[in-house]
């Protein structure tokens, strides 16, 4: 018998909540009142992306051993991002400063759900390589351990690239403004 089948397959959503405000107060107020709520946090934010993965294995009972027939591992991962509704009676500023915000939160909450697609392929490839056990029952048991181990280390990377982005914020933010100022100068 050859090397199982595996197919990954991720889904990738977009949702968007209002924020309201004209002043940079405001705005800052809507995003920690609209933001979504993190389950792990307790706290409103101003993105988010969920991840739900599933999928299904199969086994090939051989009598004497066992193996992974078919791995067909899920992802589906919903970003939920702000949209401002006032944004084009803006003052050109407040524009600026929400523009280079609003990237920066849709670049965050993409590079979670990719972090999140390698964790998933991750897990196709290590219940895919399997090694064969006795008896199905024990590859089962060998399948779980496996997912999660990957799943472990998953949400370790997830708040890892959370403590790291918290850290370089402010300095990520002037240089982003930065450049941008820089743009708008060159086009002038």
């Amino acid at each position: 018998m050859g090397p199982a089948e595996a197919e990954t397959v991720i889904t990738k959503s977009f949702s968007y909540f209002p924020v309201r405000g004209r002043t940079a107060a405001d705005l800052d107020e809507a995003l920690s009142q609209s933001g979504p709520l993190l389950q792990g946090t307790g706290i409103r934010h101003p993105g988010a992306t969920e991840m739900r993965f599933g999928g299904t294995v199969t086994y090939a009972d051989q009598g004497t051993r066992c193996t992974v027939d078919s791995a067909r591992i899920t992802l589906d991962t919903k970003i939920i991002l702000p949209r401002w509704t006032q944004r084009r009676r803006a003052e050109a500023d407040l524009a600026l400063i929400w523009d280079t915000l609003s990237g920066d939160i849709k670049r965050h909450e993409e590079r979670h759900a990719e972090i999140a697609r390698q964790y998933a392929r991750r897990l196709e490839g290590e219940v895919k390589d399997l090694r064969a056990q006795p008896n199905c029952e024990a590859m089962e048991t060998e399948v779980a351990r496996i997912t999660e181990s990957v799943l472990a280390e998953h949400d370790a990377d997830q708040a890892r690239f959370d403590r790291i982005e918290a850290i370089n914020f402010e300095r990520r933010m002037v240089r982003l403004l930065q450049y941008r100022l820089e743009q708008i100068k060159a086009q002038e």
